[in-house]
């Protein structure tokens, strides 16, 4: 089954990913791929859909789905290696998957956030993603 990135969710100030289970008007049910807890979250936390999120580089910003499938090519679907906390390793593993980001505005933190999310993905075998054709043809028959 592919994944939906539009429904796979960044919830700031919380760790790791989340899939979104149900909406409401007022929260929110996220499951954590770390955990598989189940949580609300309330319209006062930033949200973000992976699929909206990119990655700063030197020409045009990529979509991280473009991202995570230049990492899984890489690293032939396998996980990434824990570069810790090293900048420099951090930004060698960035070069060999996206070699024109953006080094100014691309942090540390955020290669690290991108390689967790992606190990988290593989992990649960959810790196086939869905084009947004695909994902309206699904809301169209589950109406």
């Amino acid at each position: 089954m592919k994944t939906n990135l539009d429904k796979i969710l960044a919830v700031s100030g919380k760790p790791g990913i989340y899939q979104l289970v149900t909406g409401g008007k007022s929260t929110i049910i996220v499951e954590s791929l770390v955990d598989g807890k189940k949580m609300p979250v309330h319209p006062t936390q930033k949200v973000s859909s992976l699929n909206d999120i990119s990655m700063f580089t030197l020409e045009e910003d990529v979509p991280l789905r473009e991202v995570f499938l230049k990492i899984k090519a890489v690293y032939e679907g396998a996980r990434v290696e824990d570069c810790g906390n090293d900048s420099k390793s951090l930004r060698a593993a960035m070069i060999k998957v996206l070699p024109t980001y953006d080094a100014d505005r691309v942090y540390d933190s955020d290669i690290k956030k991108l390689f967790q999310w992606y190990n988290l993905l593989q992990a649960k075998d959810m790196l086939e993603f869905e084009t947004g054709e695909e994902s309206e043809k699904q809301e169209k028959d589950a109406e």
